[in-house]
């Protein structure tokens, strides 16, 4: 069977917060994604886009179904080799930023890759090149908490592709910026995608976010509600 680059087969994902409660998160998600793909995943709070968003990464794990990146299986393999495929292959955006705040913009960059054994000229190189590419140059010798949101959250896009994955996962990005940051955020989010062919699939409820995407996906109570390719 040929699979697209991202598919999301049945995906279910039910919570027990309490011992005789059961929240459906997620039901029956049925998904595909090709290649370059620019996506949002919008939808109300608690409609489920975060979870789905984690299970997609495999930072969470679903109660049914399966998620196939690339024609590899990412649910239910082992948690090593999970966070082999993660490291490698999946850049990740989270709304809080989660920089290391004792490291420099520059070496929260280089992170990734210097976990992947990459040399240090190369690591050098490429957080250079993206820095400059997302307008933050001036910003590689400062820690996080020198900088503005706004320049924290470029940072961490930085970082999630500098070491060029093939998926982005970006939840809420710009859900701590004010509108010019976040603009500016998309406007670089989408060069990225058209110049180096990274697929990345966001989270909002941002009307800026959802206007940029390719390809909108709208989740309610957990469920599909519209998967559409807006003109």
């Amino acid at each position: 069977m040929i699979h697209s680059f991202l598919d999301v087969q049945n995906i279910s994902k039910t919570f027990h917060p309490g011992r005789d409660v059961q929240v459906a998160a997620l039901v029956n998600v049925t998904l595909t994604f090709n290649r370059g793909e620019f996506v949002v995943i919008h939808g109300p709070s608690g409609s489920g886009k975060t979870t789905l968003l984690n299970v997609m990464g495999g930072l969470d794990s679903p109660t049914s179904g399966e998620v196939i990146l690339d024609n590899e299986k990412i649910t239910g393999v082992e948690e090593k080799h999970l966070s082999r495929l993660r490291r490698d292959h999946i850049g990740f955006v989270f709304q809080a930023y989660n920089l290391i705040p004792v490291l420099t913009a520059k070496e929260n960059i280089e992170y990734v890759m210097q976990l992947q054994g990459r040399s240090r000229s190369e690591c050098e190189q490429r957080s250079r090149e993206v820095a400059e590419k997302l307008a933050i140059a001036e910003l590689l010798g400062k820690l996080p908490g020198e900088m503005s949101g706004g320049q924290q959250q470029r940072v961490a896009v930085a970082r999630a592709v500098a070491s060029r994955p093939k998926l982005i996962l970006a939840d809420e990005p710009t859900a701590n910026l004010d509108s010019k940051s976040a603009t500016g955020l998309m406007d670089m989010m989408q060069a990225l995608n058209e110049d180096e062919g990274i697929t990345i699939i966001f989270s909002s409820h941002d009307p800026l976010v959802i206007g940029k995407a390719k390809h909108s996906i709208l989740l309610k109570d957990g469920e599909v509600a519209a998967d559409e390719f807006p003109g």
